[in-house]
């Protein structure tokens, strides 16, 4: 794959490429039933070296993303994903594998991310509790690691508002681990319950007063406020409400919970920005963080975290467009399970190889097209994979000056732009004509230039404007 001159879109055309010895066929056979000791090649990944903060935190995201099968009516263990951009406002589910992919993420300008952990969802598995425990293994494995000793700060986890954030902060609350996670903007909360009043009675209330994300007055005095100029957003407003928690019920995730259910209470984060890159309108954006007591140096760096999280998107784009992760037709799950974790392995030796390809241009130079660059700037100035710069289009007609006799040599005027598209029934070539063609493309066309007026060609389909620089 790291050798491909491109993105790679099939297992035949990947065999092609001069290190694969072998064909095709035993590449298939090769996922269906070969063997990868995928303990052992997470327990390596966790290894090795892992993006942190300033402050050595380490910073995990977690998110899904689908493997879409939607004509594989034979392939076993398919889910219904809810797919995202196929429509206005349209939440399309399509069969497919759905996996969720551990982050390492990284700080700075850069979309770079380091994958350490991914798992398939089987059909009934709750997205927070397999979440939850692949969390947890994977925090294990990088303890042993060595990779979080006694003394540094806790782990904080990422997650979207696809997540059940509470529970997924019950579920890991004897872990060294923080969670933030974004909320829906119809969420209600409760406050923590007073102080009892002498010589009333009854039986005491478990919940305080409501808290809800779409009436301000709800909402009273926050416990912190920051205001932070950014540059892609303007001016970003946050304020923050500590000990908040909410009602949980016999539902979802906690059906088999027995007798009372706890309190989890934690803080919540109110994001405003003034604009967005896109010129959309933007929206608020409401976070709930594990913690509590948060200051405003806290907050800003728990919102900031957030937006780092949208760093796993490009990651899933490197998987699908330029490793070719959805484009093998594989039958059984266990054979995407095998080349889930070869491109995992691939991405991993990129993001190792990335000091290799260093840009070394100076910070006033002016980035140079891609075709002349090497292998290794190419990589470094315009994507993240190691592949050959593609080659120069080759021109089809010749830049000669067109010779006496030619159509083209009698007109004194300047030439004539030409917009022209292949008719869609073209006139049949003769034998003579194929055989004495120098160039024999697929609907070679023949133009006479001249003044004529605007219009499409009656003889070739095509539309010629004069008088055109």
């Amino acid at each position: 794959m790291l050798c491909a001159d491109g993105p790679v879109r099939s297992l035949v055309e990947l065999s092609l490429v001069g290190e694969h010895r072998r064909g095709h066929g035993a590449l298939y056979d090769a996922l269906s039933a070969g063997r990868v000791d995928v303990a052992r090649l997470r327990r390596a990944v966790a290894a090795m070296p892992l993006p942190r903060t300033a402050d050595g935190r380490l910073v995990l995201a977690a998110d899904l993303t689908c493997w879409l099968r939607p004509s594989a009516h034979t392939s076993p263990q398919r889910i219904l994903c809810h797919t995202y951009g196929r429509g206005k406002d349209q939440h399309i589910p399509v069969p497919g594998w759905p996996y969720s992919v551990i982050c390492a993420l990284e700080t700075g300008r850069s979309s770079w991310t380091a994958p350490l952990d991914a798992l398939r969802l089987a059909p009934g598995d709750d997205a927070a509790t397999v979440t939850a425990r692949q969390m947890r293994e994977l925090v294990e494995r990088l303890i042993t690691a060595g990779q979080w000793p006694d003394g540094d700060p806790e782990i904080l986890v990422v997650v979207d508002a696809g997540y059940d954030v509470p529970c997924l902060a019950f579920l890991l609350q004897d872990l060294p681990v923080q969670v933030l996670g974004r909320m829906r903007s119809d969420g209600v909360l409760r406050r923590a319950v007073p102080s009892r009043e002498p010589g009333v009675r009854g039986r005491p209330p478990r919940h305080g007063g409501e808290f809800v994300f779409g009436d301000p007055a709800t909402w009273g005095t926050p416990d912190a406020r920051t205001v932070t100029t950014t540059r892609l957003y303007g001016t970003a407003n946050a304020r923050a409400w500590s000990r908040l928690h909410p009602r949980l019920t016999h539902h979802s995730a906690w059906t088999s919970q027995l007798g009372a259910l706890p309190l989890i209470e934690g803080t919540v984060i109110r994001l405003q920005v003034e604009h967005l890159p896109s010129g959309a309108t933007p929206k608020p954006v409401w976070l709930w963080w594990s913690g509590t007591d948060a200051g405003e140096t806290e907050v800003d760096t728990l919102w900031q975290a957030f937006l780092r999280r949208f760093d796993i998107e490009h990651t899933f784009r490197l998987f699908k467009q330029t490793l070719g992760w959805t484009c093998p037709k594989i039958r059984t799950p266990e054979a995407a399970d095998r080349w889930t974790w070869l491109i995992l392995s691939v991405f991993t030796q990129l993001r190792l190889a990335r000091p290799l390809a260093a840009d070394l241009r100076r910070p006033w130079e002016k980035p140079t097209s891609p075709y002349r660059l090497t292998p290794h700037e190419s990589a470094a100035t315009f994507g993240a994979s190691a592949r050959r710069p593609p080659a120069q289009p080759k021109h089809r007609n010749s830049r000669s000056r067109a010779q006496d006799g030619h159509p083209a040599a009698r007109t004194a005027s300047p030439p004539h732009a030409t917009t022209c598209t292949p008719s869609a029934n073209p006139a049949p070539q003769s034998d003579e004509r194929r055989i004495n063609d120098p160039t024999p493309t697929p609907h070679r066309l023949k133009i006479k230039l001249g003044r004529t007026r605007s219009g499409p060609n009656r003889r070739t389909g095509c539309r010629v404007d004069p008088w055109v620089d």
